[in-house]
């Protein structure tokens, strides 16, 4: 099976409601279809230095950033093909290669247990990544169930619709099943519009009608947020308050 391995588009963000997500889709209707595999569930591991270079710099909102995972379309096993994706955003534009592999030679290639079994141009862009930073290792895993829809005339104009997006930092595994702490805000969902160019007037209308407006919001930032900081670095903060108050009780 032949996968789209480069990718280079805008992708814009807006956090909906339940009605709001129903608006859209009535608007959508008559121009996108959901794609073949209807709604799935969606797997992915971040990978990180061990002071969370990638997160804590990409937070920071640079002109600039990048980051690496690997994706899952379901619960996979050893054997089963998964995508290491290397995701670059500069000036708003994402750019994206994706090399599939079998799930054991994809986690022990990033892990730098093994090499890569293939050699290709996205493969070498990957290890100069991973040297480039040194030793990455398993950050979070981070779930979500997606509705994805495509352009019925065959545009490359995407819709996305996410939902029950769950992290943890335990169990790392592709393999496993989906479970975490929840980072989206009860009763919304996350749309993405996916385009090289703009936007089809039709949903810029409804997207007006209905007030939507763009957002900002990282799965792997909001997880960061969300886990990772006040496990990291909200303990020492308190530890030192408390020293400092009973310094000056003294």
């Amino acid at each position: 099976m032949a996968f789209q391995t480069v990718f280079k588009r805008y992708e814009l963000k807006y956090m909906l409601t339940l009605e709001q997500k129903e608006k859209i889709l009535e608007a959508m209707s008559p121009y996108m279809k959901l794609d073949k595999y209807g709604r799935t569930t969606i797997r992915n591991i971040y990978f990180d230095t061990d002071s969370y270079r990638l997160i804590r710099r990409s937070i920071e909102k640079p002109a600039y950033k990048e980051k690496i995972r690997i994706r899952s379309y379901s619960q996979a096993t050893a054997d089963s093909t998964v995508f290491v994706e290397l995701k670059k955003k500069y000036q708003k534009v994402v750019y994206k290669r994706r090399l599939p592999l079998c799930e054991a030679d994809a986690m022990a290639w990033v892990c730098r247990e093994t090499a890569c079994p293939v050699n290709t141009q996205i493969s070498r862009e990957i290890d100069y990544f991973i040297d480039f930073y040194g030793k990455l290792k398993p950050t979070v895993f981070l779930s979500y169930e997606r509705e994805a829809y495509y352009d019925k005339g065959g545009g490359d104009f995407r819709v996305t619709f996410d939902d029950n997006i769950l992290c943890r930092q335990t169990d790392v595994n592709l393999c496993s099943t989906t479970y975490g702490t929840p980072i989206l805000p009860e009763g919304k969902v996350l749309m993405e519009l996916k385009c090289s160019g703009g936007i089809p007037l039709w949903m810029v209308e409804v997207l007006s009608h209905e007030r939507i407006y763009k957002t900002s919001f990282s799965k792997y930032g909001t997880a960061y947020s969300t886990l990772i900081f006040p496990e990291v670095y909200l303990p020492n903060s308190i530890k030192h308050k408390e020293i400092i108050t009973n310094g000056c009780n003294i």
